[in-house]
């Protein structure tokens, strides 16, 4: 089942979202959709976190996490369920190119 998730980089701010967004997109400019929606925010809890915003099964969800720990160097990275309102248009970017 495809699903919204959050994979937050404690200790991380912007310096981190380039290498971030290529562990998951290698080609900044490609034709067609990435293969997984994808955003970023941020959210202060404390030294400041990096919020990566992907829907995708929770298999895939899992992998995201693994490269994004091996470019976030000693930050603790987790993986959370998507909160309502937040991304929600990663959801809505997914049904659009996946009909059919």
């Amino acid at each position: 089942m495809v699903a919204g998730y959050e994979v937050w980089i404690h200790g991380a701010g912007l310096e981190l979202q380039e290498p971030v967004a290529r562990t998951i997109c290698p080609v900044e400019e490609h034709d067609g959709p990435c293969e997984v929606p994808w955003g970023f925010t941020v959210a202060d809890e404390g030294g400041g976190v990096l919020v990566l915003g992907i829907h995708a099964s929770a298999d895939k969800a899992e992998e995201i996490v693994r490269r994004v720990a091996a470019v976030a160097g000693d930050r603790r990275v987790e993986l959370r369920p998507g909160r309502s309102g937040v991304f929600d248009e990663l959801r809505v970017q997914y049904e659009i190119e996946n009909r059919g």
